[in-house]
């Protein structure tokens, strides 16, 4: 064994990726002390993106503080890249559900506000490129708050401004009949912007934004109704303002229908974030003469294959033809798991252990190095013997 590249997602809640591709490389080291080993971090359009995009481009953190789905100030950050022209930013950061207490999520009231003020501080740093992470949101204002955030507004039929007793939010969505971009920030006319995005839902309707996503965020089925009826109407007064139509546009609907919005009215590229990531850091180059990579998650079970970081690594090293191993928590449907290309598929827990005592990190990245030692022995250049 010459050249192995470890990509392995986080183990939610346990191990970030950088921690769990440490281990799997002390396991291979046992196996193979002169082996060349890759760790590349990786992570999707969620938990995660920002900080391996900043440590992969060299980057820096940016800590400032901005207002959180209910108005409230708080601490928060985002990625700068080395050269300092792009900046990551994941919108759950400060627009994200765990920030907003279970008996206070109403997705009619909360606002992506904060997730504008991230953009407009990296503006005025210089930066003119930017990612944008949408998962984890408690917002189904549509992304209206971080547009007002940026200088966009928002006026009734009878032309009155709207958002101005407190941000745009979902409520309001009904209600507006002329978006204002001529008072947006001059600097977004120079920006281009990319949002990483792992779902495919379109706006609004049975699979769009507020039916699939608001009862999480604490919406009612009255609600989700209003809301649903809201994006529909948005669509139209966006399509009547720009000519674009996100009505059915695949993630339009992901992060509370931010994703319409970005692509519609800052002209965002919608991406699956594990190929946004893999673009980005030069994975195929990387990868180029290796004898085997290891990728793996928290739980790998059939929605692996539906945009998840392990699909992403496996597409891409079957390009060249490099044999993928998946290592995981816990397996669930091998049988599809291995029919999809993976070689082997194989979960760390070696005995009967309760989940309390799996995740401690500790015991995790111990399972991780064993595990993976252990196929290295029993590797013969191709295969698992």
């Amino acid at each position: 064994m010459r050249k192995v590249i470890l990509a392995i997602d986080s183990f939610k809640g346990c191990l970030s990726s950088k921690e769990a591709e440490t281990a799997a490389a002390q396991g291979i080291r046992h196996a193979f002390p002169t082996c060349e080993t890759i760790c590349l971090p990786v992570a999707d359009g969620g938990e995660g993106m920002q900080r391996v995009l900043t440590e992969a481009l060299n980057g820096q953190e940016i800590r400032l503080s901005a207002h959180d789905p209910l108005m409230q100030m708080r601490q928060t950050a985002y990625g700068l890249s080395g050269d300092g022209t792009t900046a990551f930013i994941e919108m759950a950061a400060i627009s994200g559900l765990p920030l907003v207490p279970l008996r206070q999520r109403n997705p009619s009231l909360t606002t992506t506000y904060g997730t504008g003020e991230l953009i407009k501080d990296a503006l005025n740093r210089g930066c003119r490129r930017f990612v944008i992470g949408l998962g984890g949101s408690a917002t189904n204002d549509a992304g209206l708050g971080m547009l007002q955030a940026l200088g966009f507004r928002f006026r009734d039929r009878y032309g009155n401004e709207l958002g101005k007793a407190q941000p745009m939010c979902g409520q309001q969505l009904s209600e507006i009949a002329f978006i204002d971009s001529s008072t947006a920030l001059p600097a977004l006319r120079e920006a281009r912007f990319t949002a990483a995005c792992d779902v495919c839902n379109p706006f609004f309707g049975p699979e769009g934004a507020a039916c699939v996503f608001a009862p999480q965020k604490g919406a009612d089925p009255e609600m989700v109704a209003a809301l649903d009826k809201g994006l529909q109407h948005l669509a139209q007064v966006i399509r009547q303002t720009t000519g674009r139509d996100i009505a059915t546009l695949p993630g339009a609907g992901a992060a509370g229908g931010m994703g319409g919005t970005l692509s519609a009215l800052l002209n965002a590229e919608l991406k699956p974030g594990i190929d946004l990531l893999l673009d980005l850091t030069d994975f195929d180059k990387l990868i180029e003469g290796a004898d085997l990579i290891i990728t793996g998650e928290g739980k790998s079970d059939r929605q692996t294959m539906m945009g998840k970081v392990p699909s992403g690594i496996l597409k891409r090293a079957r390009r060249q033809g490099i044999p993928v191993i998946l290592v995981s928590g816990s397996i669930e449907d091998a049988d599809i798991l291995n029919q999809a290309g993976f070689r082997a598929a194989f979960s760390i827990t070696p005995a009967p252990m309760s989940l309390e005592e799996a995740m401690r990190p500790s015991t995790a990245c111990q399972n991780i190095m064993q595990t993976v030692g252990q196929i290295c022995r029993i590797w013969d250049g191709t295969s698992v013997l």
